[in-house]
């Protein structure tokens, strides 16, 4: 039962659909109607987490002080761990005690980060398309959102020189994301240096995601944002253990950088939750500290994924070029059917489920995101309904 009266608050009408709530539901339906689901639409890592990720998160669950209240700012071990590992990861040097802040998932900090530091009306720059918290968060924030619209022709970088003058002078904050979910593009170092000299001349703070840095393949190293001299004055990085450790409901990331930023959103947060729970710190803080050797099976298992999916979509007419990092494929509609509409004709004719691109912002449209999150057997199954259903891609005209 429902009262007139009652109404929600402006910012959330003002939110679009979150397009992967739409698709719980449309999964729910179609399991009730009982089709087997090959769910390849969120990013979600199957498998357990690493070994002696559990074991450290049980061991710590048997200390009475784990139990208590965290510490806001995180525990000072994870930190080291965190600013310990951007030390052999990138050669950056971090202050454990001010330039890094464990986050409830990196979503939670991007979002909290934007209520931190936008007021209503401020301009924000945001790629498009992009992951979803990377507009949300500001809008929920109350700031108006300059898409930057992506390419194909240029490799899904941001343009800073179509960037209107006026706009820049305007913009309070750049969000960006490279590799990059959804389109799977990678950004050379160069690329990154233009953009911090773009933010320093016109004072925009940066915020830059570097959630898939580690599913790196085929020798590519992804770089990251504070390896650019002067980075750390303006900007902050991004991460979590959701996608390299297979920790995705622990719900555990960080942020790292600029020390006045993120005392910013240490404020913030100090009044909306009691940090992380100190067994997953623990859990993490020994994620972050595995040998190389997991990263490098992590890294096998997706590109294996990668080859075969993109081999077995090269058979049903779709030519797609091998992504350098990330765990999603990003596969455009064919012509003449929108996004949201092919990915429920896939669903609903095959049971598979893929991500429609329109969900990551106006410039996804006209692609599908799939996630590499099944083993080839099973991507297998996939390929071989598409094909039964007559599924192909055409770029001339829709069959």
């Amino acid at each position: 039962m429902s009262v007139n009266w009652i109404s929600r608050a402006d910012r959330l009408k003002a939110l679009p659909t979150y397009v992967f709530a739409r698709l719980d539901e449309l999964k729910a339906r179609a399991r009730e109607q009982g089709l087997d689901l090959i769910d390849l639409g969120m990013g979600n890592p199957d498998g357990f987490a690493p070994e002696p990720v559990i074991k450290a998160a049980i061991e710590s669950l048997g200390k009475p002080q784990t139990h208590g209240y965290p510490p806001f700012e995180g525990t000072a071990s994870f930190r080291r761990a965190i600013t310990n590992w951007y030390k052999r990861c990138y050669d950056v040097d971090l202050d454990p005690d001010s330039e890094a802040l464990p986050l409830l998932g990196s979503k939670e900090g991007l979002t909290h980060l934007a209520l931190a530091y936008i007021n209503p009306g401020d301009l924000v720059l945001v790629p498009s398309p992009s992951y979803p918290p990377h507009f949300r968060g500001p809008l929920i924030a109350g700031g108006n959102i300059y898409p930057l619209i992506l390419k194909a022709e240029k490799d899904w970088l941001i343009d800073l020189s179509a960037i209107p003058e006026e706009v820049a002078r305007q913009a309070k904050i750049l969000y960006f994301n490279y590799p990059s979910n959804p389109t799977t593009a990678t950004a050379p170092r160069e690329f990154f240096e233009e953009v911090v000299a773009f933010a320093c001349h016109y004072e925009i703070m940066l915020v830059h995601d570097l959630c898939y840095a580690e599913l790196a393949f085929d020798g590519f190293q992804p770089t990251s944002l504070l390896q650019i001299p002067g980075a750390k004055e303006i900007g902050v990085e991004f991460h979590t253990l959701s996608k390299t450790y297979n920790m995705a409901g622990w719900r555990v990331g960080f942020v790292v950088g600029n020390s006045d930023i993120i005392q910013g959103l240490r404020t913030l947060k100090t009044n909306l939750d009691y940090g992380i729970f100190a067994a997953i710190q623990t859990a993490a803080e020994t994620a972050l500290q595995l040998p190389d050797s997991h990263i490098k099976q992590v890294q096998d298992r997706y590109r294996e994924r990668r080859d075969f999916l993109i081999q077995g979509l090269a058979e049903l007419g779709w030519n797609i070029p091998p992504s350098k990092a990330t765990m999603y494929l990003w596969v455009p509609c064919p012509m003449g059917i929108n996004s949201a509409d092919f990915a429920l004709d896939v669903l609903q004719k095959t049971g598979v489920v893929v991500t429609p691109g329109n969900a990551f912002g106006e410039g996804g449209e006209g692609y599908v995101r799939i996630s590499l999150i099944a083993d080839c057997d099973r991507l297998g199954e996939a390929l071989h309904r598409l094909k039964q259903a007559g599924i192909r891609y055409q770029p001339e005209v829709l069959a």
